[in-house]
């Protein structure tokens, strides 16, 4: 049965009893979408797999995982963030949240008028460590309304300008010989076959395939695999899973090779992540 949570709304449900769901590439249009006009600025505990439905806000928001991993999921695919990254969502977007591991979710609303990037899309966006303070301090008490508080909100502000934008998402596909690619290396991360053979089982050509993925997910084959593992090597680490473990079933050709790839893509390794 869902379960009623506080924060962005009564449709925050927790995980079926079969375990955590895979995150698809698809994302259905919900039959009933929430309009919560403020978005709520608070911090928020997720349980593993529990997930907060589509709703929109008439303000922006900032979604940030101060542990675990969260996942945030629009009609134009999937954004993922570990502690090193924050999302951008802007008003009027519609959105679901999902937690991977125990998630401390801290939500800042913003203002639609207050848009210190002027970003219009869901956006992931790199968070410096005084970055992550000011967030912290500023979901940890909302509802102060003093110069102290009118002082870390300008800074906060300073510090989003200055916050570069991350490419950590997963498109949503409409080509059906690439969502059918997709799904593939969804059910399997670590498949390691080639855009070749892999158009050949979706019944596409490799050609045709190559240039679906720049048009539509607007990156190469090996650009979009490699987001995929670093999404599911998230969410496995969050739950928990060993980092040798993690690296076999994402499809990396070793641990190292797979602690390489972590660090550069968030700035900190699988086991840094894992501890937090």
């Amino acid at each position: 049965m869902p379960v009623t949570r506080h924060g962005e709304g009564p449709s925050s449900t927790r995980p079926a009893a079969d375990g955590p769901a895979r995150v698809r590439h698809t994302a259905k249009t919900p039959t009933h979408i929430r309009h919560t006009p403020q978005a709520p600025t608070r911090t928020q505990e997720l349980a593993p797999g529990e997930r907060i439905d589509a709703h929109r806000h008439d303000d922006h928001q900032i979604i940030y995982a101060g542990s675990g991993v969260v996942a945030v999921t629009t009609d134009a695919g999937t954004w993922f963030a570990p502690g090193t990254r924050a999302l951008w969502v802007p008003a009027g977007c519609v959105h679901a949240h999902r937690a991977h591991g125990h998630l401390a979710l801290h939500l800042l609303g913003l203002p639609a008028d207050t848009n210190p990037l002027g970003l219009d899309t869901p956006t992931v966006l790199a968070v410096s460590p005084l970055l992550r303070e000011l967030i912290l301090a500023w979901t940890r008490d909302p509802y102060e309304d003093t110069p102290e508080r009118r002082r870390l909100r300008a800074v906060l502000l300073d510090q989003l300008r200055a916050s570069p934008q991350q490419p950590v998402q997963l498109p949503t596909p409409a080509d059906p010989r690439l969502a059918a690619v997709c799904d593939l290396l969804h059910d399997d991360p670590a498949d390691a076959r080639g855009l070749a053979e892999l158009a050949a089982a979706a019944g596409a050509g490799e050609r045709t395939l190559s240039r679906l993925f720049r048009r539509e997910l607007g990156m190469t084959f090996p650009q979009w695999r490699t987001q995929l593992r670093l999404y599911h090597a998230l969410r496995m680490l969050a739950d928990g899973m060993p980092v040798t473990a993690v690296a076999h079933r994402c499809g990396w050709s070793s641990t190292s090779a797979f602690i390489d790839a972590f660090r550069r893509s968030f700035g900190y390794t699988p086991g840094a992540h894992r501890r937090r």
